[in-house]
C-alpha cells in the first residue's frame, strides 16, 4: 500500500487562521497556502498506508479522554540562528499542548517518533525565507494577540503536491465540538468530519 506523511496539530480557527496564512504568504514564504495555520502535535511523519486504521483509533482515544481548554496567542518569537522560523507565541493553552503532543506519541502508540527539537507549541508565520522577509515578519506580527478555546485537533495528510490536506477532526469528550479548533479543508479536499465549528469564543486584537 505504500506510505504516507502524516501530520497532526491544533488549528488555529477561523478567521484569524486564514488572515495569518495570508499574511505568512505576504512575507515570501511560498509554501503558506499549502499548509493550515496551526500549532503542531505531531510533526510530518511517514507511516506505512496500512496503519492509518490503526493511527485513527489512536487519536480517537486520545480525544475522548480529553477537555478543552484556552489558547491564547501574543507576540513573536524565532528559532534563529538554529532555525530558520518565526512565529507568534503561545502563551496560553502551551501546558495543554504539551501534554495532549504526549498522548499523541504514546511510545507505545502509533504515531510514536523522537523530535529533533525539544517540543515547543508556537504558530509559524515565515519559514526558510530571507532574513530581512523573517525580520519584517517577526516585527510586524509583534503585538498580535488571538484566543480561543481549543476543543480538538486534527489529522492531515501531505499531498505529492506538498500541500497538507485535513483527514478527519478529534473533538474531545463525547465528539460534540464546542469551541473553534476547525479550519476549512485545504484546496477543496473532502473529510473524514465536517465538525467545523465557529469562532464564538475565538478574538482577535492587532495595534
Amino acid at each position: 500500500m505504500g506510505t504516507v506523511t502524516l501530520g497532526v496539530s491544533i488549528a488555529v480557527p477561523e478567521p484569524y487562521g486564514s488572515s495569518l496564512q495570508e499574511l505568512r504568504a505576504g512575507f515570501g514564504d511560498a509554501a503558506a497556502h499549502g499548509i493550515p495555520t496551526h500549532v503542531t502535535l505531531v510533526p510530518p511523519t511517514e507511516v506505512a498506508a496500512e496503519r492509518l486504521p490503526e493511527i485513527r483509533a489512536h487519536l480517537a482515544e486520545v480525544a475522548a479522554a480529553g477537555r478543552s481548554f484556552v489558547m491564547r496567542l501574543a507576540g513573536t518569537g524565532t528559532f534563529r540562528p538554529l532555525s530558520p522560523v518565526v512565529f507568534v507565541q503561545v502563551v496560553e493553552g502551551g501546558p495543554g499542548c504539551t501534554r495532549l503532543q504526549g498522548q499523541v506519541r504514546d511510545p507505545d502508540g502509533p504515531l510514536s517518533r523522537e523530535l529533533s527539537f525539544p517540543y515547543h507549541p508556537h504558530v509559524t508565520v515565515a519559514h526558510g525565507i530571507s532574513e530581512e522577509a523573517m525580520d519584517l515578519a517577526f516585527g510586524a506580527l509583534a503585538d498580535y494577540e488571538a484566543q480561543w478555546l481549543c476543543s480538538g485537533f486534527a489529522l492531515y495528510e501531505q499531498g505529492s503536491d506538498g500541500v497538507w490536506r485535513k483527514l478527519r477532526e478529534y473533538p474531545f469528550g463525547n465528539g460534540a465540538s464546542g469551541g473553534a479548533s476547525a479550519v476549512p479543508a485545504q484546496l477543496g479536499s473532502t473529510t473524514d468530519n465536517s465538525a467545523a465549528a465557529a469562532a464564538g469564543e475565538a478574538t482577535v486584537r492587532r495595534s
